[in-house]
């Protein structure tokens, strides 16, 4: 018994050997282009009707620190290998659910962002696209007392949407 799982256990380490050499599979999870050496991200600015001070700072911030953490690429000033640009261009509190004193029993936070990726060296990797995200929260709390963790929620949110769109194809 103990030998056909010895052989069972090699048969799929060289399989996975195999898919691996030949760039069929990547264990990475992402689908980067290898040529792809570099980012580079432009800050966003913060064209929404209302403006949260630091979320510009915070998406440009998360987005750098996504793709550090996350690939080997390097990091450049401007004019990355992968160059992403972008705007947040809706944030808005709006109720979701009514009491029945049709009071808001809870509210909802929605920050929109235009993303554009340009990729130099692989065109087909370049797009450009809206991205959507919300938290509902409690309407009796205080709003600015739960802004920033609802902030980072959501553009935690939006920025692995982005990386999603940008690594890994989806």
């Amino acid at each position: 018994m103990k030998s056909i799982s010895k052989v069972y256990f090699i048969g799929v380490l060289g399989l996975l050997s195999l898919l691996s050499s030949c760039n069929l599979y990547k264990f990475s999870g992402t689908s980067i282009p290898p040529e792809v050496k570099t980012f580079s991200v432009d800050f966003f600015d913060n064209r929404a009707s209302i403006v949260s001070p630091l979320l510009s700072q915070i998406m440009t911030e998360k987005l750098k620190q996504k793709f550090i953490s996350e690939t080997n690429l390097s990091i450049e000033e401007t004019n990355g290998d992968f160059s992403f640009s972008g705007a947040i261009v809706e944030y808005a509190v709006t109720p979701v659910s009514a009491q029945s004193t049709d009071n808001a029993q809870l509210n909802r936070l929605t920050i929109v962002v235009e993303v554009k990726l340009e990729s130099k060296i692989s065109p087909s990797s370049s797009f450009e696209q809206r991205v959507t995200n919300f938290v509902d929260f409690d309407a009796s709390k205080d709003f600015s007392g739960e802004e920033d963790q609802l902030i980072d929620e959501i553009s935690d949110m939006i920025v692995q949407q982005v990386f999603n769109k940008a690594a890994i194809n989806w």
